[in-house]
């Protein structure tokens, strides 16, 4: 691996959306977001992803959350900016804005809602990588919710853009990843269930939705498996594993469980989700504390 991509090793926690009472993005509370996770040892942040809530944000919202945690990061962190849009004058503002804060690397999923060919989402990806020319471009591949795949020849193509560094996967396959990383790039692992399967494939570290509620036990099995600790990794990462689906056990939005869990766990309080995202309901309250209880006794057993 080149020098310069080392400090893409490691755990990025998704930086979850912050929001204030009235339903307003909450500078204070992004900040005091960005600082916990410090605390908490991350390698680095991953933000306006998908569990940003992204598709839910104007652009102007967007740039005021990466605003806020690079001010509070204060190059404590290496941050990537998540900067698609559903269309491409947005999506460059967005580079372009991203890469004047400084940030290590943005990234993109393709267009949603029309399946594009190829070319066209290559030409998406250049034209918003041109907005930030001085900074590393990471492809974020998640089928599942683009509607469209990363392919070998894409991924290729993409690769002749001297910025392009590597992919964050998400699609199940771990086989993607041995795919990509044949290619001559990084690969972040994208599916929280399958962090120690993705590392043992070639990641060179994973960027998760869910890793902020339980950090601890990421980093924890991210350096068992530097330490060729496979077994007591697949042990943490089983224990993830239920812990993950009880957070989807819910009325509730996965993530409006993990911020409620965050703060019964002595984190800051970040808010709820936004509309269409379904905020918890008084009978969710019981599974809330049940997530909690399962991961301080995780914490407890691992850490």
């Amino acid at each position: 691996m080149n020098k310069n991509l080392k400090k893409y090793q490691g755990i990025f926690t998704a930086f979850y959306a912050c929001y204030a009472e009235d339903g307003s993005i909450s500078p204070e509370r992004v900040e005091a977001f960005t600082e916990y996770l410090i605390e908490k040892g991350v390698n680095g942040v991953y933000v306006g992803g998908s569990s940003g809530e992204c598709i839910y944000h104007s652009v102007a919202e967007r740039k005021l959350v990466l605003e806020h945690v690079v001010k509070a990061a204060k190059g404590r962190l290496v941050i990537i900016a998540h900067v698609a849009c559903n269309n491409t004058a947005d999506s460059m503002e967005l580079a372009a804005h991203a890469e004047s804060l400084g940030v290590d690397a943005i990234a993109a999923i393709p267009p949603i809602y029309f399946h594009l060919p190829e070319h066209s989402v290559a030409k998406y990806w250049n034209d918003i990588s041109s907005a930030a020319s001085n900074t590393d471009f990471i492809i974020y591949n998640i089928p599942q919710l683009a509607g469209a795949a990363l392919t070998t020849s894409l991924l290729r193509t993409m690769l002749q853009n001297p910025r392009v560094i590597g992919v964050k996967n998400s699609s199940m396959p771990v086989q993607d990843i041995e795919t990509w990383r044949a290619e001559g790039c990084i690969v972040f692992n994208g599916p929280d269930e399958q962090l120690l399967s993705g590392l043992v494939a070639g990641a060179v570290g994973g960027i998760g939705g869910t890793y902020a509620a339980m950090p601890e036990l990421y980093i924890k099995i991210y350096n068992l498996f530097q330490e060729g600790k496979i077994a007591e990794a697949r042990d943490v990462q089983d224990a993830c594993l239920q812990i993950i689906y009880a957070l989807c056990a819910c009325k509730g939005n996965m993530y409006a469980v993990i911020k409620e869990c965050i703060r019964k766990m002595g984190g800051p309080d970040i808010g709820g989700v936004r509309a269409p995202l379904s905020n918890l309901e008084d009978g969710d309250l019981a599974q809330v504390d049940k997530c909690v209880e399962m991961i301080r006794a995780a914490n407890k057993k691992f850490l």
